[in-house]
Formats: structure tokens, C-alpha cells, sequence
């Protein structure tokens, strides 16, 4: 492996280039204003260039320029209404009990209408304690505003520079991603696996290749530049997503008898080959990510080939002294992994080419009317938020619990008085989500985020005497900061307490350790109200959301291999339009259950009946869309009339047992009584059998 690769990827990565865009977006008009001797006036600025940038995350620049101008229409508003309310406590804590409410429900329309309300929250808590009047509330709102239009304004400005870079950022992600999950599909060929372990962390990796697969689709097919123009780099970009999805589909395609291939082959080390010939490929992908991130041409100097035909020939050599009618179906099944690793390593091949934006590539690409079925709509309207409105409703019973926790610190705030009150505030706001399991993970990041990182604040005060020393550690911080807010919370905590004492330390150094001590009794405080309201306020535990997840992912099964099985039988084209589409909705079934697996295992292990056969049916499910993939990569294969009958025949007897596993767990009635599926595959078999003797 080139060492070299992750700091490429670091440097390349969509986080970096957000951590450096964000930071300059906020320092720019505090630095400004500053030479000017304005710096109160350059503050504010950055705080509403600091809340526009909560909703600039990866997307579509469509959808990027709505969330930010909604968002700066919105904290204008919310700091005029906390402005004038903030002279009243009780007026106030009505006026936050609202807000809460109202912008916690907004998570109802997406995750980019949920960060609109978040930043709203955050420029409310942020506002409670300026005791402002007439004119000057409104001038206050008005720079936070102009902060938050300075902040579009560049955003803009850099993607219209660089237009195709966010989406070149998204694809090498996603191509890495996949890399890891190969990497982790290879060690199921290790001697001593440890395969429940293995298949949690291959079921949670799944779930991240599939989150950025997500977002990479809506960023590619709803930009219009990517898809409508004549660009060769468009065209090549959206060659590269069709490839990267089917390189995808053919890693999962796996016969999955690892034990019985260790039973057969631990004595002989070939095994072992397959593992390394599938970490030499990942590696060839996770470059080939890097080399998309960066814009560069990919190397292509790979020994992978090489590596296969001498695996080929140990194959040979095996078979011809050791193969057995015991051992054949080891046998068959290793040469089908190979072919498989074969594929992949000629699509690897094809991806690097890719790299090279060859202008003979400006002539692949599909129609654009091939990607509309790729595009998930959200759906806005004011129905949806009024049927959201009851108990049954998570995100209703969250907006409940975030308006109590928060009403609840603001109370204790005024009986209490400790210095920086709005911290209990933030604190509460930032750490409380829907479910109790990120909740619970939050509030550990922040507390252990918030202590080290003020260790690391006052060593840095006492290290560095010169100002102009310290705003440059204070400037990497901030970067580190919001590089990592997206995608490691911990990490990002840790480094925004040293860079916030800092702040304070350069605007007054008398009151650094007064800043200090109120941020860390602040935090616990809030800490506290969050995990307790979580804990006890309306609690969303996983349990309740495991039974639909299940039903939700047979349902997208079925309708995969219903269309895998339509096209082995010819009777419709379905490979380009609705096979991709259900292999889409699989996945996404399938990624959307093992995160409701995965949140249940942080919560208290009374919530956790059944976790063991939850855990086995997860596997189960990985295993069949991993055997469904295989089969629709076998298709062109399958060329038997008589033998493809008898395949569309168990097919649809396996259907059958899946819908009567979806009445089951919808409880609807009595099951549909099936043929038993032993005699179809045992024809199936034979007549297999007598090929395989031919």
C-alpha cells in the first residue's frame, strides 16, 4: 500500500475542504472588521456566517442555496423575537418552549431542513443573554443576517469556481467506503475470524458505503451541470457513479459457506491468497477514491493481475490432487470467488482509466432520463408536519423533550446563576437527538471532549505567549473544529474548547479561567438535563422501530428479486431502470435496519429483548441481498432454457415464503400455505448436476 494515500485523502476530503471554507467564512468578517477597529461589530458577523454554515453541507448547490437563505431568514427572525423577549424571563421561556418545539420538528422535512432548525436554536440560546432595547436588537439581528448573507455569498463564490469538486469529493468518499468494506469481506478468509464481530462491523460499514451512495446520487443527478451539460468531466463523473454502484453490487456477491471453505481448505493456505489478493484490491480502489478526490489521474501500476494467475495456478494444482466429490461444491465455490475478484480487479482497471478524463469517454454516457428513477424526492408541505403532531411521532416526542430539557435549563439558570448561563442551553440543544443511543454517544463526546480539551486550552495559553502565535493555533483549531463536526464529533469538541478559551483569552485575558469554569460546570450541568430527558422524557427506544425496519427490508428483497428474476426470464429489459432501482432500495432497506440494530446496542440492556436473534436476522438479511446481487450478476450466465425455468419456479416459491414472512410480522391473518421448497431445488440440483457433469 502507497502510504502516501491517506494523507491524500485527508488533505482531498470533502471534511478538509469544508473545515478550511467554513473557518474562512467566519474569520473573514471578525478579521475585517477588526482592522477597523469594529471587532464587537465583526463578532456578530460571524456569528450568523457561523449558523448559515450549519446548513452548508454536502448537496445539491440547489438545495445548499435554499437551506442557507431560509436559515438567514430565519435567525433574523428568531434574534428580533429573543431581542426584545429577553427582558421578560417569563415571556422568554414561552418564546423558547416555541422555538424548540417548532424548529426540533423541522427534522420531519430532512436533514437539511433539521440543520436550519438547529442553527435557529443555536442563535436563540446564543441571544438570551445580550440584554439589548429598541433599535439595538434590531441592529444586533441585522449583522447576524449580514454575517449569514456574507457566508452565501462565499459559499457560492467557491462552488462556482470549482463547480465539479464537491461531487468529485462525494464519489472518492463513497469509492473508499466500499474499499473498507472489502477489506472487511476479506476477513471472513482469515483462520481465526471472529465472525459475529466481523459481520457487526461489515453490517455498520454497509451502512456508511450506503449513506454516502445516498448523498452522492442526489448531488450528482440533481446538480444540473453534472447531467446536462455537454461536459466531458460531467459525463465521466456520472460514468464513474454507474460503475462504482456495479463494482459495488458485485463485492457483495458472496456464497457465503465461509465456515464450510475453512473446514475444507485451513490446511492447504489458500485462503489465506484470497484474502490478500482482496486487500491488494482494495487498496487499488481506496487509491483510485483518493486519486477522484483529487482530480489526479490514478497510477494504474497494479500487480493484482499477476497475483490472480498465480492464485489460478495454485487453484489448478489443488484440484487436480486434492479434489474430491466431498470437497467439489469448496472447489466450485472457490473458482467462482475468483472469477468474481477478476471482475472486479477489470472494473478497477476501467475506474482508473476514468481518472484520466479521456476524451473518449465523453461519448459512454447514458441518457439523462436513465437517472431520474436514482432521485429520491422530499416531499415539503404543511400536512406532513400537522400528521407528525401526536405521540406515535418520533420526531413530535423528540421536539417535546428538547423544549422541556431546554425550559428546564433555563429555569434552573435563573435560580441558579452561573456565569455563561447559555451554555446549559447549548449544551442541551447540541447533545439531546432523537434517539437515545446518539444522544447517549453525544453526551460522552462532550463531556470527555470538553475536559481534555480544556487541559489542551491552558497549556497552549501557557505555552504560547505571543497573540499573533496564538491566533494561529486558534485558526488550526477552528479548522479542526468544523472538519470534524460532521464526522467525529469527539474530536471536534476536543478541539473547540481550546479554541473558544483561546477566543476569550485574546478579547480579555483577565477572564479566561472565569470562561473556563463556566464552560466546564455549564457543560456537566447541561450534560446532565439532556441524558436524563433522554432517558426519561418520552424515551425513543430502537425496539419500536425494528419491526418496520424488518418489514421494510423483506418487502425491498422481494421486489429484487422479482425484477433479478424477470430479467433472467427474459420477459422484460429491466437491468438499466427498475433492477437498479430495487437494488437501490434494498440497500438502503438493508442499511436503514443495521442502524437500528447498531442504536440499540448502545441502549440499557433492558431495551435489548431479543438482541441476539435481531442480531442473526440482520446477517440474514445481509446474506440474502448478497445472494440476490449474486444471482443478477449470474443473468447473462444462465442460458439453460429448461434449467432457467426451474429457477424462475423456486424463485417465486421463495417469494412466496417472504410474503408470508412479511403477514407474519404485520400480523394480517394466517399465512398462505407454500409447496415445500425442498423439491423445487432438489430438481433444481439435479438437473445442475448433470451440467456440471457435462
Amino acid at each position: 500500500m502507497n502510504y502516501t494515500t491517506p494523507v491524500k485523502s485527508f488533505i482531498n476530503s470533502q471534511y478538509f475542504y469544508e473545515g478550511v471554507r467554513v473557518t474562512a467564512g467566519i474569520l473573514i468578517p471578525a478579521l475585517l472588521m477588526s482592522y477597523f477597529g469594529l471587532l464587537s461589530t465583526g463578532i456578530l458577523l460571524s456569528l450568523g456566517a457561523m449558523c448559515v454554515s450549519v446548513t452548508d453541507s454536502a448537496g445539491p448547490i440547489l438545495h445548499r442555496r435554499n437551506g442557507m437563505i431560509a436559515c438567514l431568514f430565519s435567525i433574523f427572525f428568531v434574534s428580533l423575537v429573543v431581542g426584545f423577549a429577553v427582558s421578560w424571563p417569563i415571556v422568554l421561556a414561552a418564546v423558547l418552549f416555541v422555538f424548540c418545539f417548532f424548529f426540533s420538528m423541522l427534522g420531519i422535512y430532512g436533514a437539511r431542513a433539521g440543520a436550519v432548525g438547529i442553527a435557529s436554536l443555536l442563535i436563540m440560546v446564543l441571544n438570551i443573554d445580550q440584554h439589548l432595547v429598541g433599535w439595538q436588537v434590531i441592529y444586533r439581528a441585522l449583522y447576524i443576517a449580514s454575517g449569514g448573507l456574507w457566508y452565501l455569498c462565499f459559499s457560492i463564490l467557491l462552488y462556482s469556481v470549482r463547480p465539479y469538486k464537491p461531487v468529485q469529493q462525494a464519489l472518492g468518499e463513497s469509492i473508499e467506503s466500499i474499499a473498507d468494506y472489502l477489506r472487511l469481506r476479506a476477513e471472513f478468509y482469515r483462520k481465526d475470524v471472529d465472525y459475529d464481530a466481523n459481520y457487526r462491523r461489515l453490517l455498520y460499514q454497509q451502512s456508511l458505503v450506503q449513506e454516502k451512495q445516498n448523498t452522492l446520487s442526489e448531488l450528482l443527478f440533481k446538480t444540473r451541470s453534472s447531467v446536462k451539460e455537454s461536459t466531458l468531466t460531467g459525463r465521466v463523473l456520472v460514468m464513474m457513479y454507474m460503475d462504482v454502484a456495479d463494482m459495488y453490487e458485485r463485492i457483495m456477491t458472496s456464497y457465503q459457506y465461509y465456515r464450510t471453505l475453512h473446514e475444507y481448505f485451513d490446511d492447504y493456505n489458500i485462503l489465506e491468497k484470497f484474502r490478500d489478493l482482496a486487500l491488494m484490491l482494495a487498496n487499488e480502489i481506496e487509491e483510485a477514491g483518493v486519486a477522484v478526490k483529487s482530480g489526479y489521474s490514478s497510477n494504474g501500476k497494479s500487480l493484482v493481475g499477476k497475483r490472480i494467475k498465480e492464485t489460478h495456478l495454485l487453484l489448478d494444482e489443488l484440484r487436480e490432487n486434492f479434489m474430491t466429490p466431498e470437497n467439489i461444491d469448496g472447489f466450485l465455490n472457490l473458482r467462482r470467488i475468483l472469477e468474481n475478484i477478476e471482475d472486479i480487479n477489470s472494473r478497477v482497471q476501467n475506474l482508473q482509466f476514468y481518472t484520466t478524463y479521456d476524451q473518449s469517454l465523453g461519448k459512454k454516457v447514458q441518457k439523462e432520463s436513465d437517472f431520474e428513477h436514482l432521485i429520491s424526492h422530499q416531499q415539503i408541505s404543511m400536512g406532513m408536519l400537522f400528521d407528525n403532531l401526536n405521540l406515535r411521532s418520533d420526531t413530535f416526542r423528540h421536539a417535546l423533550r428538547v423544549s422541556i430539557a431546554v425550559l428546564a435549563g433555563y429555569v434552573g439558570s435563573l435560580f441558579f446563576p452561573l456565569g455563561h448561563s447559555y451554555w446549559i442551553l447549548l449544551t442541551i440543544v447540541v447533545i439531546l437527538k432523537p434517539a437515545y443511543s446518539l444522544t447517549k454517544s453525544r453526551n460522552v463526546d462532550r463531556l470527555f471532549g470538553t475536559v481534555i480539551g480544556a487541559l489542551i486550552g491552558i497549556c497552549v495559553i501557557y505555552l504560547v505567549q505571543n497573540k499573533t502565535g496564538l491566533l494561529f493555533v486558534m485558526i488550526f483549531l477552528m479548522i479542526g473544529t468544523y472538519m470534524f463536526l460532521r464526522k467525529n464529533y469527539f474530536l471536534s469538541v476536543l478541539l473547540m474548547t481550546p479554541y473558544i478559551i483561546i477566543f476569550f483569552h485574546l478579547l480579555n485575558p483577565t477572564i479566561f479561567r472565569t470562561v473556563l469554569t463556566d464552560r466546564l460546570i455549564d457543560t456537566g450541568i447541561g450534560s446532565v438535563i439532556a441524558f436524563g430527558a433522554s432517558m426519561f422524557l418520552f424515551p425513543a427506544w430502537e425496539r419500536k422501530n425494528i419491526r418496520p425496519a424488518v418489514i421494510r427490508m423483506l418487502e425491498q428483497s422481494i421486489q429484487y428479486l422479482h425484477s433479478v428474476s424477470l430479467y433472467i426470464s427474459q420477459t422484460h429489459d429491466l437491468k438499466n431502470r427498475e433492477q437498479q432501482l430495487a437494488r437501490k432500495e434494498a440497500m438502503v432497506a438493508l442499511a436503514n435496519l443495521s442502524d437500528a440494530f447498531n442504536r440499540m446496542l448502545s441502549e440499557p440492556r433492558r431495551m435489548q429483548k431479543g438482541i441476539q436473534e435481531i442480531h442473526r436476522f440482520v446477517v440474514l438479511c445481509h446474506s440474502l441481498t448478497s445472494y440476490i446481487a449474486t444471482l443478477s450478476s449470474l443473468n447473462n450466465k444462465i442460458k439453460n432454457d429448461e434449467l432457467t425455468a426451474e429457477f424462475i419456479n423456486a424463485i417465486r416459491l421463495l417469494e412466496d415464503f417472504l410474503h408470508n414472512a412479511v403477514d407474519v410480522l404485520e400480523e394480517t391473518g394466517t399465512p398462505a400455505e407454500t409447496k415445500s421448497i425442498k423439491e423445487v431445488l432438489r430438481t433444481v440440483n439435479e438437473k445442475a448436476s448433470i451440467l456440471l457433469e457435462q
